[in-house]
């Protein structure tokens, strides 16, 4: 979330920006609730020293001057708990606003309205033709390693079963990942699968409501995590680290659950959209001066583990409209998809990892902070960036390394997590 100081101090520059990402958010409304805010806090913070100094002045009171002080007594705390609603009232529409405020946007960021309007900035490698492709659907059905059928007859549409040497395979990219990721001081965490709201909250996610992404926990202040981002934002909640340690890196492997909303026609293509995969990810807790350059590091890390696997890949700038309400900045790397259809074509590009600088968005809702050598404390910055996704990733893999046979060549850097050299 921004602070409120400078959201006071630079009103205008908050209102583009809000318009820049899309956003309808009344400022106006927030700073008259502010002030509104502020008045009560002051009123309620002067009945109390009023009451502090009845209670001191009792200790020392005549007889006479008792009964008006008593009085006067009942009559603050009647006051205070009359005020101290209102502030609580103020206080909630107050955090409701100021939570819809997208984060600043880094100012080399494409200006867009959606992401139709990402910039392309590089690519690893050009896509290769495949004759009579087939999608992952298809491959996973012919050699009966991938159901959807089943999936859905247990637990709904959009869950699957991965079966026989694709279940491996998932297992070998995740090893893949944490061991390119120790050898870059990522330390390998595996996290739980559900957080408290007021974490989900704090990492800049919607944990309720028909909007939200994320599957909430009926009768319970817990959500299952749509990304282990949120649970390692959450790990150090509530601490001031050693600037010393910093930049501290964080391997976090989980499940991850989706609820997908509004996602439907859009591109519920086989493993491309489902409510649940597993996924590596990195977090990088940084000092404001080390997160810009540490950006830059995730983002060449996720280049080599998708070189390494052999993928074609561009690397996109996300515009403005498109970067969400807690990236500062944001890349995305999009994979090539032979059987992903492109209107009335085969083979399109399609996101595989998200690399985001969160400057202190998260960490000031979370109340993260670095101690610095001279004793000061301050926000850090957050930073955060896909390893491996399963699910797509097993799509890129079985769709690029299909053979002429119909069997799926394993890419030659996973044959050692795996054990064989191809599916079929």
């Amino acid at each position: 979330m921004l602070d409120i100081k400078y959201i006071r101090e630079h009103g205008d520059d908050v209102r583009k920006n809000c318009r820049l990402r899309n956003v309808n958010v009344d400022i106006d409304s927030l700073l008259k609730l502010d002030a509104d805010r502020l008045a009560l806090l002051r009123d309620v913070q002067a009945l109390r020293q009023e009451r502090n100094e009845i209670a001191e002045t009792m200790k020392t009171a005549s007889q006479e001057q008792r009964p008006g002080l008593v009085e006067r007594g009942k009559q603050l705390k009647q006051l205070i708990g009359v005020q101290e609603a209102d502030l609580a009232s103020a206080e909630e529409a107050w955090m409701n606003l100021l939570l819809q405020i997208p984060n600043r946007s880094h100012p080399d960021a494409p200006v867009g309205e959606n992401d139709a309007m990402n910039v392309e900035v590089r690519r690893s490698a050009e896509p290769h033709s495949i004759r009579d492709v087939k999608d992952h659907v298809e491959l996973g059905k012919s050699l009966d390693v991938l159901d959807f059928e089943r999936g859905a007859k247990v637990t709904g549409a959009k869950f699957y079963y991965l079966k026989g040497r694709l279940a491996i395979l998932e297992q070998a990219l995740v090893r893949f990942a944490l061991d390119e990721l120790m050898g870059h001081h990522f330390v390998p965490l595996t996290t739980p699968d559900l957080a408290k709201d007021e974490v989900v909250i704090g990492t800049g996610f919607q944990p309720r409501g028909p909007e939200s992404q994320i599957y909430s926990i009926e009768n319970a202040d817990l959500s299952l995590i749509g990304t282990a981002e949120i649970t390692t934002a959450g790990y150090h909640m509530n601490e001031a680290l050693d600037e010393d340690r910093l930049p501290l890196r964080y391997a976090s492997l989980s499940h991850c659950y989706r609820t997908e909303a509004g996602a439907y026609g859009r591109e519920s293509y086989g493993l491309y959209r489902v409510h649940q995969f597993t996924k590596v990810e990195m977090f990088v807790y940084a000092t404001p001066e080390q997160s810009e350059a540490m950006h830059v590091e995730l983002v060449r890390i996720e280049e080599d583990l998708w070189k390494k696997l052999g993928i074609p890949v561009r690397t996109v700038d996300i515009c403005t409209g498109d970067l969400g309400g807690m990236a500062y900045r944001k890349f995305d790397l999009e994979a090539w998809m032979p059987g992903k259809s492109a209107g009335e074509k085969k083979g399109d590009w399609g996101e595989v990892t998200s690399a985001s600088n969160c400057t202190d968005f998260q960490a000031r809702r979370l109340g993260i902070k670095v101690r610095r050598r001279s004793g000061s404390v301050e926000l850090l910055h957050t930073l955060n960036g896909t390893a491996i996704a399963t699910s797509r990733a097993l799509i890129a893999i079985m769709e690029n390394y299909q053979q002429p046979d119909g069997s799926i060549k394993i890419p030659t850097v996973l044959v050692p997590y795996c054990g064989f050299g191809k599916i079929g």
